[in-house]
């Protein structure tokens, strides 16, 4: 079975159903985030996937990243909880527009339809190929999605 990516249109239209079903009442099952900080972790995360922000390459991605990457992307297997972030995707604020982030991550997700951003280079995992963006996205979206039981 191939693996799910934010570049098929049917999984894209099912993660952005999901998306739309968060709200000011939705409540982490784990982590320390609460909603609108999930919600802006997420579109950092896309604005960096999309070409539109960039972020350099820490220390321990150059050792670990490409090997962290094929253990993530090896099956269908969600991410797991509490999983670490870059300082840079920690959201210190802890209140905001929930409806507007929510709103901007679905714009965001449907931007992957015309995706193209060739050279990426993740902070932690590297160069990747645009079915490992495609693949990782999905995850990424996929896990902050069963944190807020979307």
């Amino acid at each position: 079975m191939d693996m799910k990516t934010v570049f098929d249109k049917a999984t894209r239209d099912e993660l952005i159903n999901r998306i739309g079903t968060l709200n000011e009442g939705s409540t982490a099952q784990w982590g320390k985030m609460n909603i609108y900080q999930m919600l802006k972790h997420c579109n950092l995360a896309e604005e960096m996937y999309l070409g539109q922000k960039k972020y350099d390459r820490v220390f321990l991605g150059r050792i670990f990243g490409k090997i962290a990457l094929k253990n993530l992307l090896k099956d269908e297997k969600p991410m797991s909880r509490n999983a670490p972030t870059s300082p840079a995707f920690i959201v210190r604020e802890t209140s905001g527009d929930v409806t507007a982030e929510r709103d901007k991550w679905i714009a965001l997700t449907q931007e992957y339809a015309n995706y193209s951003n060739p050279g990426f280079e993740h902070w932690f995992f590297g160069k990747m190929t645009k079915e490992q963006i495609g693949q990782f996205v999905y995850k990424h979206t996929d896990h902050h999605l069963r944190q807020f039981n979307s």
